[in-house]
């Protein structure tokens, strides 16, 4: 679906009520404009995030990866004095 909006003389647009509401947009949401080569990508910020949440989904609750690394690099370091 496409709109036609206005930029207004202090720079703001103005998005349709149906996008708002198809978007689950509130007055005082933050937005993300991206400049693409191709011109414009405008996003929600909370969907943003909530995508962002997705990609570290298979991480256990409370796991600390410093612990995780500082251990493996011990053992890699255990084995190489132990070596030859």
């Amino acid at each position: 679906m496409s709109y036609l909006i206005e930029l207004d003389e202090s720079g703001r647009l103005a998005l349709p009520a149906e996008v708002r509401r198809e978007l689950g947009l509130n007055a005082g949401d933050r937005l993300v404009l991206e400049i693409r080569p191709d011109g414009l990508k405008l996003s929600s910020a909370r969907a943003r995030v909530e995508a962002a949440r997705g990609i570290f989904k298979h991480i256990e609750p409370g796991k600390i990866w410093s612990d995780e690394l500082i251990q493996e690099r011990r053992r890699e370091s255990a084995l190489e004095q132990d070596g030859p």
